[in-house]
């Protein structure tokens, strides 16, 4: 070959196209990624069909109904999780936030209802209402925890906790997926490279002889689809272990069982079924209304073993009836002051989280559990990201890799 041809700009653009191809599959790749996940909420002007939603924000709702499935068939259920809080336990670790708040409440609630009355109470008659209410609390927390565990399902809801926390918390969603299959994502960016330079490079020897108008861009879909649709299959097969002579064919994802249950269960147990948000869902959720039920008639008991010898002078002063509703008006005002799950617990709080925490080992038992699923069952914690969508991820590589294609053919060799 003549030496002067290696420095000619026709010898850089022959050269040129295997790394144009590796480029090619691996932007592709990205861009796929990306829009598999990005933007989280619709951006154009004509939902759905002139604008884009990712794919995961967009079926929010389906995939996080899957991976409730997943969590409550496989990993935990609702009943397991009560039955690792001991009652009396509970009532000790919340003792001292509901102290806190019980002489506050109190007072809340008799100046709103009764502010005369309680105005003309003695100070002496307040506290000793306060200290009896504050010593009864305990038992009465104690016994709601045990009507809970009798029959967990009527009061908390499992699957409508971790299903409108992930739809409400589309990021949260996102993060799943993306931590969870982190390396798995990375491998379908670098594969475009891996897949795309060797297609260039057969297209490089093809076009030296032949050269229609249609090569390049043809080469450039094939890549774009190719690198696509290759890197999906790598990652989801073979689900079970395969040796051929010296290689071991097996699917990335599972080859990562170990690696991924860790980070699926820590973000899951922190972000998804902490005890913040167990107690959020089982005072504010669907069945609010039976657990209000439960917590009246134990916090109705304390309130009337309290007031003793005075109960009978503040029904006398304030009327039976109001009695009632003072005593329901204390139980909503405890259901209210209880923390969102967005707030930091409080330092008082944080021991009844810390003990859940240790009592519950959700992140444990959803690393341990997720660790034995067969490769069925542990393909659904990330394939609904992809599965029912994925031709749009390799379509999309496609139009990206043609796009390419018809550049090269316009800009480097001047449109035939």
């Amino acid at each position: 070959m003549d030496m002067g041809f290696l420095a000619t700009a026709t010898f850089w653009k022959y050269a040129s196209m295997p790394f144009i191809s590796a480029i090619i599959g691996y932007i592709t790749n990205v861009v796929a990624i990306k829009m598999m996940f990005h933007p989280i909420e619709f951006v154009g002007l004509w939902k759905p069909y002139l604008g884009w939603q990712g794919i995961v924000p967009r079926k929010a709702a389906k995939m996080s109904a899957i991976a409730t499935d997943t969590i409550t068939q496989n990993l935990i259920d609702s009943e397991e999780i009560f039955a690792r809080l001991d009652p009396e336990e509970v009532a000790e670790h919340l003792k001292v936030p509901l102290n806190e708040m019980t002489e506050d409440l109190v007072d809340q609630v008799m100046r709103t209802h009764h502010p005369e009355v309680w105005s003309r109470t003695p100070q002496a008659a307040r506290e000793t209402i306060v200290a009896r209410i504050q010593s009864t609390i305990p038992q009465a927390i104690a016994d709601t925890v045990r009507d809970l565990r009798k029959d967990v399902n009527q009061v908390f809801d499992l699957k409508n906790m971790v299903v409108t926390n992930l739809v409400h918390h589309k990021e949260l969603m996102n993060r799943i997926f993306l931590e969870t299959g982190d390396k798995e994502f990375r491998f379908i960016a670098r594969s475009g490279a891996y897949f795309g330079f060797p297609l260039g490079l057969l297209q490089m020897f093809v076009w030296m002889f032949y050269q229609p108008f249609w090569l390049l861009p043809a080469v450039g879909l094939m890549v774009g689809w190719f690198t696509n649709w290759a890197a999906l299959k790598m990652i989801f097969n073979p689900k079970d272990k395969h040796r051929v002579g010296p290689f071991e064919l097996h699917g990335l994802f599972f080859k990562r069982q170990r690696d991924v249950a860790s980070a699926y269960g820590d973000l899951v147990a922190n972000e998804v079924l902490s005890p913040i948000n167990i107690l959020q869902q089982v005072l504010r959720g669907p069945y609010s209304d039976r657990i209000f039920t439960i917590i009246a008639h134990r916090v109705g008991e304390a309130i009337d073993e309290s007031a003793g010898p005075i109960r009978s002078f503040m029904s006398w002063t304030v009327g039976d009836v109001n009695y009632i509703r003072l005593k329901q008006t204390a139980v909503e005002r405890l259901i209210a002051q209880t923390p969102d799950a967005q707030d930091r617990p409080s330092p008082a709080m944080q021991s009844f989280v810390d003990y859940a925490d240790r009592e519950l080992a959700i992140e444990q038992t959803l690393v341990e559990r997720m660790r034995q699923l067969p490769p069925r069952e542990f393909e659904g914690m990330l394939r609904p990201a992809f599965e029912e969508d994925e031709w749009i991820l390799i379509t999309v590589g496609a139009a990206l890799g043609l796009a390419v294609g018809v550049f090269q053919f316009v800009v480097l060799f001047g449109g035939g």
